[in-house]
């Protein structure tokens, strides 16, 4: 009987797409703007949903976008991306997934800034089993984006269980940051930032190969 709930992000935890959205978007702000952006240039704003990713680098930069336009061609250059079989599951992430789903313990959500129209096709691409999640809370679906604790909130209520049932799994500082501010436990993958970087979460591992269900279970004190 399920009595527990895992909620997923995406981008850096399922799906290894940091590196493509980091192209993507570099190839916009070159196409548009001819700006010659990096990957670091984008890493503050790791999480935070399309908007955000755009529009913080250009800030910073003093480049003047215009966001619908950028936000466009970004997710064209991505489903490119996609279309060329270049996006592939984390390390351990289909594994872990179909363990919990098959446990009956563990009712499986995701909750992702990207947006439903870049969310899917990103999971099909990457192969992970979206039949096994219950729920799939996506950016264009909360006001608020990470680090506010809205998507996870409405993730902890979508799958029905307390707060100290639940346990989040993330990749980026301010994914961590919006799970915790939820009252949710969370185990940080170091895909994307540093350990050190990570040190909010309450369990730090190199990636989701370290996550097993004795030690999800021992999380939420079972």
């Amino acid at each position: 009987m399920e009595k527990y709930g895992l909620i997923f992000d995406m981008d850096g935890v399922l799906a290894d797409t940091e590196a493509l959205i980091a192209r993507a978007s570099i190839e916009m702000f070159r196409e548009l703007y001819d700006a010659e952006l990096t990957a670091d240039d984008f890493r503050p704003f790791i999480g935070t949903g399309a908007v955000r990713y755009v529009e913080g680098p250009a800030e910073a930069l003093g480049i003047r976008i215009e966001l619908e336009r950028a936000l466009e061609v970004r997710l064209n250059n991505f489903q490119k991306l996609l279309d060329a079989g270049e996006c592939q599951a984390c390390p351990g992430a289909v594994e872990l997934v179909e363990a919990a789903a098959r446990s009956g313990e563990w009712k499986l959500a995701i909750a992702t800034s990207s947006p439903r129209p870049k969310a899917m096709p990103t999971l099909e691409a990457a192969g992970i089993p979206v039949e096994m999640f219950s729920e799939i809370i996506t950016g264009d679906m909360v006001t608020h984006k990470k680090p506010h604790p809205e998507i996870y909130e409405a993730a902890q209520r979508a799958v029905g269980f307390a707060k100290e049932n639940c346990v989040v799994i993330e990749d980026a500082v301010t994914g961590v940051t919006s799970a915790k501010a939820a009252g949710l436990k969370c185990i940080a993958v170091t895909n994307s930032f540093r350990r050190d970087e990570l040190a909010e979460a309450d369990i730090v591992l190199g990636s989701l190969e370290d996550v097993n269900l004795g030690l999800l279970r021992r999380l939420v004190g079972d």
